[in-house]
């Protein structure tokens, strides 16, 4: 049996979130299919009610395909202030009963209980926590417990709607192994397709493989996908810190005039923080943009915007800000952006809005700079020499 150290986590996840809240709103909605998004055909489906699920429909989804497959759902537009509300209610309780915990999205939690067992049954604990916010605020919720943050999350997808699953210490690879690997966190549709092409279809299959050959199939991620498998994690618990915002300014080496170079520098700095954002899953509900003249008066203005994380949207926002700040027609010495009103989340996009391919696209940009760099891609406007 492989070493796993001592340690209890709680993976504690909120179920349809969204949906849950909406049908909170209006109980009028349980037990219908329900797709929360943007109802043009370019939109797609943020979330929907496990009754809209029988139907094939699943998040990220082309809204498009879904009123195809389900004609009778009902689709809501979204209300990111609510889910922002609740989540914030479901951190209170989480915050006053648990020792550290990470909030790892909108609707997600990490729970580190370790030796807590001498004290206070872990099992019992998390039921009574669970048992807590479902009676202070009406919404369902599972969880998973185990070893470590892989096995409880996966476990709390096993357990869901509404439900929970402790899977105990030496059991971990035993639980991972008669599951399909496509249930397996950091296998997405090429990695599950590779893998089935070579007839791996199961996580125990997968854990039997020479880490080696892995490693040499797959790079650094063979091995660490190999440690999953048998269900090693020894990734830790990032206690929960509420960032307020995210920003960067810039000042010239000379004070300059020149409207459409002091936009695209605002639009680079802008790709830069929202290309951040989405690496720390995070989503923005307000956007500040900061202007100093040479006479060193510094003016600042802001939006409040449907919580989004895409460069497109926050771009356009920054500019019509831009517009509105830059009156005096004076030499400027400094611009800076700064995205306020943060919450978690791993919604990369805001789904409400963009259209599958904008959806795509934002991937595809980000996928390149994690593997070669920031400075490697960017918008055509923003490749210009910093004054």
């Amino acid at each position: 049996m492989l070493y796993q150290p001592d340690r209890t986590v709680v993976h504690l996840d909120m179920d349809s979130f969204f949906v849950s809240v909406e049908c909170l709103k209006n109980p009028g909605l349980r037990g219908r299919p329900l797709l929360v998004g943007g109802n043009s055909d370019r939109a797609v489906v943020a979330a929907c009610s496990y009754e809209a699920r029988r139907f094939g429909i699943h998040s990220a989804m082309p809204m498009k395909l879904a009123r195809r497959l389900c004609p009778e759902a009902i689709i809501i537009g979204g209300d990111m202030e609510s889910y922002t509300r609740y989540s914030q209610l479901v951190t209170e309780i989480v915050a006053d009963k648990v020792p550290v915990y990470e909030k790892s999205s909108i609707d997600e939690f990490y729970i580190d209980l370790s030796g807590m067992d001498r004290f206070f049954g872990c099992e019992l604990f998390t039921r009574e926590l669970r048992n807590t916010i479902i009676r202070e605020l009406g919404l369902p919720v599972s969880y998973g417990l185990s070893t470590n943050k892989l096995v409880s999350k996966v476990a709390t997808d096993e357990a869901k709607p509404n439900g929970y699953l402790t899977v105990r210490k030496g059991y971990e690879k035993a639980f991972l192994s008669p599951l399909p690997i496509e249930k397996m966190p950091m296998i997405g549709r090429q990695t599950a397709a590779l893998l089935r092409q070579m007839g791996v279809k199961q996580v125990g299959t997968l854990s039997n493989i020479p880490p080696e050959y892995l490693q040499n199939l797959l790079g650094k991620n063979g091995i660490a996908l190999w440690k999953r498998a048998n269900g090693i994690d020894e990734s830790p618990i990032v206690p929960y810190r509420d960032q307020k915002s995210i920003g960067t300014e810039t000042t010239f080496q000379q004070d300059t005039i020149d409207v459409e170079f002091l936009k695209t520098q605002l639009l680079r700095m802008t790709e830069e923080i929202c290309y951040e954002l989405r690496q720390q899953n995070k989503l923005t509900g307000c956007v500040v943009v900061k202007l100093r003249y040479s006479d060193f008066n510094t003016v600042t203005k802001q939006v409040k915007i449907a919580y989004t994380s895409i460069d497109k949207t926050i771009k356009a926002h920054v500019m019509q800000l831009f517009d509105k700040l830059y009156d005096k027609r004076m030499l400027v010495r400094l611009v800076g952006v700064r995205l306020t009103h943060l919450i978690p989340g791993n919604y990369q996009i805001s789904l409400f809005d963009d259209s599958e391919e904008m959806i795509k696209l934002t991937q595809a940009i980000d996928s390149i700079r994690n593997r070669f760099g920031m400075n490697l891609i960017a918008s055509a406007r923003t490749f210009t020499t910093v004054r």
